[in-house]
């Protein structure tokens, strides 16, 4: 192997105790030191102990015998870099971001280097852990929630999950919506997606006649994997920059924007707004 290799992972049984997790894992994959030392801070390296597993980032760990190192080392993952987010609000237990384009919300067994809570973990200071409290799509962009303790992860978690938190959307669609609209200037979608309930709230805030292309404020009651795009697209105006529900031949970034957060701070119980309009 050499560092070239594009794809590949490897699962290494730790032979003795005492080993060097850099030096293990460039000995068995014929890595570099150097680059073995980049895949494991870009959180491409996992350790397990019996039924636990988890990331290793520390280049020098001593190992024990027995313990399983995984490697899942994807050069195209590995040398994306991350858009820099930007922080809103900082509430020790919590932080809001305007995540951009681009941007995951979430790492996978490739790597986490490109995902908001990761760059939260290397940016915010005093420095904290960060969990996932909800998604917003890599290819969309807006206000977006991390939790700095599992105790804050949970109670926002319940927060969305008891939709209590009040999101809402703006999204530019190719077409003149104004034909769509009924006498309440709204139009509601209720199609289940993936064979789960989703519905969602369409209207309209301008029309560019020149573009053909039409602004909508979206508010939706669940929150199904692309549920706006596919509704969208449902309805006939496609998202612009959609490249999975869209249009083809759309060169843009996708138009779709989490503008409004707002809930009650589960640890101050005031309400907190967050509005990028």
């Amino acid at each position: 192997m050499s560092d070239i290799l594009s794809r590949f992972e490897k699962h290494i049984e730790v032979p003795t105790n005492g080993a060097i997790a850099v030096d293990l894992i460039a000995q068995q994959t014929q890595l570099s030191k150097q680059t073995v030392k980049q895949v494991m801070l870009k959180g491409a390296v996992w350790l397990s102990k019996g039924k636990h597993t988890q990331r290793l980032r520390r280049a020098k760990r001593a190992l024990k015998r027995g313990e399983i190192i995984h490697i899942y080392y994807d050069n195209i993952v590995l040398a994306r870099n991350a858009p820099e987010p930007t922080l809103l609000f900082d509430a020790a237990h919590y932080s809001v971001w305007n995540k951009p384009y681009g941007l995951l919300s979430q790492g996978s067994k490739w790597g986490d280097h490109c995902t908001i809570t990761r760059w939260a973990e290397q940016h915010l200071s005093p420095q904290r852990n960060s969990f996932v409290v909800h998604r917003l799509d890599r290819a969309a962009n807006g206000l977006i929630v991390i939790a700095h303790e599992k105790t804050a992860a949970a109670a926002l978690s319940h927060l969305f999950q008891q939709r209590q938190v009040e999101k809402r959307y703006r999204i530019v669609v190719h077409g003149n919506f104004s034909k769509r609209l009924d006498k309440d200037h709204c139009v509601r979608v209720d199609s289940d997606i993936d064979g789960r309930s989703a519905v969602s709230h369409f209207s309209l805030v301008q029309y560019d006649a020149d573009q053909d292309r039409s602004i909508l404020d979206v508010d939706i009651e669940t929150g199904r994997k692309h549920q706006i795009r596919r509704h969208s697209a449902e309805l006939g105006f496609p998202v612009v920059g959609d490249r999975m529900h869209g249009k083809e031949g759309d060169k843009e970034n996708l138009q779709l924007t989490a503008y409004y957060l707002a809930f009650e701070c589960p640890y101050q119980h005031i309400k907190r707004q967050f509005n990028l309009t």
